[in-house]
């Protein structure tokens, strides 16, 4: 009996703990096209963020699209979506503002509110402000006990004596006064890519990121260029969440040789 005991307690049931997720939500900036690809070349930085991950520990899931808003992007339904598959122990890396103009969100970081007729359930809609959405998509991150990481929006292509011109006096501003208010992690990624693109000059920009046709989507090199920079903001921030699943180099050096001045071999 004795026997029969001793070898029912020696077994030991193992369950593997689900690898954590990084969600990406944005606009065409991250990913560009219902396949992260939209024609013609130009691409999102969300379409090579996994790269610079160890994808063996994390998941990446670019649920970012097109065209949308920070109002937009929950108002048809893609925010739930994500909610609905947030974990404990995931994050939510969030940028938006390029398609933040007119009606699509009240300028600022306050309560003020317009009403709007939703020309998709031709019903009225109460618009937010930009930051009162980013305070949302914070606060309902959270809620799900993940981990939330603001960026300002990327830089478009336009410059005006001889600089990029900057957003850090509009969505890049609230953007952080969000992050702020609600203490949430942030990459000012407006100004690291800006000062990137200072440093090349107009030229060397738009030959190595850019097409002359398009000022605001990059082409390969320029997206990769931006995913490096997103893991250079992580890695800048006081305590990086995600430090342990960064790749020391992208897995094909080669192809990145020209994404950015910094160089992963040395780190």
């Amino acid at each position: 009996m004795l026997t029969v005991i001793m070898l029912s307690c020696s077994f030991v049931i193992y369950t593997t703990k689900p690898k954590p997720t990084i969600f990406l939500i944005g606009d065409s900036t991250v990913r560009n096209g219902s396949l992260g690809n939209g024609g013609g070349g130009l691409w999102g930085w969300g379409s090579y963020l996994h790269n610079l991950f160890d994808t063996t520990k994390v998941s990446i899931q670019n649920r970012a699209m097109g065209g949308t808003s920070s109002r937009s992007f929950a108002a048809i339904g893609l925010w739930d979506k994500v909610l609905a598959d947030l974990k404990p122990g995931d994050f939510v890396i969030m940028q938006f503002g390029h398609n933040d103009n007119g009606k699509a969100s009240v300028n600022g970081n306050g309560e003020d509110t317009i009403h709007v007729v939703n020309q998709r359930t031709k019903e009225m809609e109460v618009v937010h402000s930009f930051g009162w959405n980013m305070r949302k998509y914070i606060r309902e991150t959270k809620a799900k006990g993940a981990t939330p990481v603001v960026c300002s929006l990327v830089p478009r292509n336009r410059w005006t004596n001889g600089k990029v011109i900057r957003d850090d006096h509009s969505h890049g501003e609230w953007a952080k006064e969000a992050a702020a208010q609600e203490g949430a992690l942030f990459i000012d990624l407006n100004t690291v890519i800006a000062d990137h693109y200072d440093k090349l000059g107009e030229q060397k920009v738009m030959g190595t990121y850019f097409t002359e046709k398009d000022a605001v989507h990059t082409i390969e090199g320029g997206a990769k260029m931006s995913a490096v920079l997103v893991v250079e903001g992580l890695k800048a921030l006081k305590k990086d969440p995600l430090k342990s699943y960064i790749l020391k180099k992208p897995a094909d050096m080669a192809s990145w040789k020209y994404a950015v001045s910094y160089d992963y071999r040395k780190r």
